[in-house]
């Protein structure tokens, strides 16, 4: 079921139906490949399915039940008979079945989105007077969109490649779901006062520069953008080091940015639970409370963050034992340890949920 079945409903009309109107009714036929030809009823039973399956599927995808009208092709058709299909070889399970239809819909629709609002709807701007948006997007969408296919298609394996590399890697069944990671949040300080005093479009482009900037970071250091929330990210990376060069990196970018408010980030490291490309569980929560209570620029990070920095090397146990080493080396002649980061205890508190714990402050070394 194609989105732009949102626009109808079992009974009311409604404002941009493709029904009544002639332009979406030709763009819905361009983008889907396909004519309006069966029911829904016509269509799971086209696809081998029971009403009650087909309809767990589509709202699963996101579409809207749309009664009994006739606004589905053979693309809803096939859709139901392989996800139908990977349940009856045994391949998935229904309820695995269902979630992949839910990742899948709830992704694709937020691009979709995005496309149509920050893409499209500036490259249909009539580029001559007198033009309308009607004569300028059908050939625009006709140009771009094989491109667009292929694009997503080449994207979505490289990731899934990527993933399946980081399944294959890890160490039992088990780590394969609950798995230890570092965590990450990223805030901007104060945005909610930013709220009111910004005008929606500057709120707008600020936000825009921030989850980009965030995401090339993440990105290029080896971490992995698991959302954005306007004013916070959410990342995660399987070593600590790379999770900490992040946050510091971070920081030290918005610090030069001047239209940019001040950032704090917290970091937590331990087992994570992964569902449906996002984390949960108590690293994750720590994280999150950890990014609330740091100081303004500056990274905070839990116990067993520190600890894993220490065990691999990227930062002393303190200060002494770095001054002792350097000394020691001085001695024999040789290079004195080489670390990357510094970590400075900070006074312990309780934590909402999480009892008390002992953030440390992480910063660059030299």
């Amino acid at each position: 079921m194609d989105s732009a079945n949102s626009s109808l409903d079992s009974g009311d009309e409604k404002p941009g139906d493709p029904e009544k109107d002639p332009l979406a009714l030709r763009l819905e036929g361009l983008i889907l490949g396909a004519d309006r030809r069966y029911t829904p009823f016509q269509a799971a039973r086209s696809a081998g399915v029971s009403m009650e399956l087909a309809s767990r599927f589509w709202r699963a995808m996101g579409f809207p039940d749309i009664g009994q009208a006739k606004a589905l092709t053979e693309a809803d058709v096939l859709a139901l008979r392989r996800l139908a299909g990977l349940v009856e070889a045994g391949l998935l399970s229904e309820a695995m079945a269902v979630q992949v239809a839910r990742s899948t819909g709830q992704t694709t629709a937020r691009l979709a989105e995005w496309q149509i609002d920050s893409f499209l709807e500036g490259l249909t701007e009539p580029p001559e007077p007198g033009m309308t948006r009607t004569e300028v997007t059908y050939p625009l969408i006709e140009l771009l969109l094989p491109e667009l296919e292929e694009f997503l298609v080449y994207v979505w394996r490289r990731q899934l490649a990527a993933a399946t590399g980081r399944v294959v890697q890890a160490a039992d069944d088990e780590e394969m779901v609950d798995r230890r990671l570092a965590v990450g949040f990223a805030d901007l300080v104060g945005f909610t006062r930013l709220t009111r005093r910004m005008e929606e479009e500057e709120l707008g482009e600020l936000v825009e520069a921030f989850e980009t900037t965030a995401a090339d970071l993440v990105a290029a250091h080896g971490g992995r953008l698991i959302k954005t929330l306007g004013d916070e990210v959410l990342y995660a990376a399987d070593d600590a080091g790379v999770a900490a060069e992040i946050a510091l990196r971070l920081i030290e970018t918005m610090a030069n940015d001047e239209t940019m408010p001040e950032l704090r980030v917290g970091i937590a490291f331990g087992t994570v639970t992964t569902r449906m490309g996002d984390v949960f569980g108590t690293t994750v929560n720590l994280a999150s409370r950890l990014t609330s209570i740091a100081p303004k620029d500056a990274v905070l990070v839990d116990g067993a963050l520190a600890e894993e920095l220490t065990r691999t090397g990227d930062a002393p146990a303190s200060e002494t034992e770095a001054a002792e080493a350097a000394e020691a080396a001085e001695k024999e002649g040789s290079e004195p340890p080489s670390y990357r980061f510094a970590l400075q205890p900070m006074w312990q508190r309780p934590v909402r949920g999480l009892g008390v714990v002992e953030p440390w402050l992480l910063a660059r070394r030299g």
